[in-house]
């Protein structure tokens, strides 16, 4: 009996084992590792864009160095276009020569200038007196070493009139620039743009002459042709004409409309 009970249990014990190898885990080779799932273009570029967007709204509200750093972001995601990289490297070069680094400054320029041909500061950020001088100085560099550009389309005369307001204006004669803007507007351009740029720079000059309800006058004008105009951050916050064309746009939005 013992005899037989000592086979029995041999028996089991062979089976036992032979489960326990048949339920080993079988070596495998080495699989593929998973594959990461893959950021799109049209998703990297959206990102791009909300960064620099929110770099923008860093910079108006003074965090440049939350600003400096969605902007270089921006930058890094390789996604945005010419004229979208213009503006974060001129947010960059703003915040450089606020901060004292005109060196950095000057590099961030010379990037969006060489970037995008058609960069270019409005005349209000170009006239500023720290960033100011070093664009000017920057574009004036490039330009010199620049191949000869095609001849420019042919002005008309109230185009070329208000072509020299502009640059009196950018000179700082903004008397000169005043007379020379009523002239364009008096001959006729033929642009709404132009109109718009004549009496929005006409509007500036007057109010840095300080003559307010002239200022406002012209600012009115320009809601008659264009009633959605607004002025860009940067020209809306000049404490020479902030608030006068907040009373303008202020009267322009409480008038009723007019019947056809």
């Amino acid at each position: 009996m013992f005899s037989s009970n000592a086979r029995f249990a041999a028996i089991l014990a062979l089976l036992g084992s032979a489960v326990i190898t048949a339920c080993a885990p079988v070596a495998q080779q080495p699989a593929d590792a998973p594959r990461v799932p893959q950021i799109s273009e049209g998703q990297l570029r959206e990102k791009a864009r909300e960064s620099l967007a929110q770099g923008v709204e860093h910079y108006n509200a003074g965090r440049f160095g939350d600003a400096s750093r969605s902007l270089t972001t921006a930058l890094d995601h390789g996604q945005l276009t010419r004229p979208e990289q213009g503006t974060a490297r001129k947010y960059l070069a703003f915040i450089h020569c606020a901060s004292g680094r005109e060196s950095q400054c000057r590099e961030e320029f010379r990037k969006a200038l060489e970037i995008d041909p058609g960069f270019e500061l409005t005349v209000a950020e170009a006239g500023h007196p720290i960033w100011g001088p070093v664009y000017s100085d920057v574009r004036a560099r490039l330009s010199a070493t620049a191949a000869p550009a095609a001849p420019a389309a042919v002005r008309s005369g109230a185009e070329r009139l208000l072509d020299q307001g502009l640059a009196k204006y950018t000179e700082g004669r903004f008397d000169d620039a005043a007379k020379l803007f009523a002239g364009a507007l008096k001959q006729g351009l033929a642009a709404k743009a132009d109109q718009i740029a004549a009496l929005k720079h006409s509007a500036f000059s007057q109010c840095l002459l300080a003559r307010r309800v002239t200022c406002r006058n012209e600012f009115s004008k320009i809601f008659a042709i264009e009633p959605a105009f607004d002025l860009p951050p940067a020209e809306a916050g000049h404490p020479s004409w902030a608030k006068t064309f907040a009373e303008a746009k202020q009267r322009a939005q409480a008038s009723p409309k007019k019947k056809r």
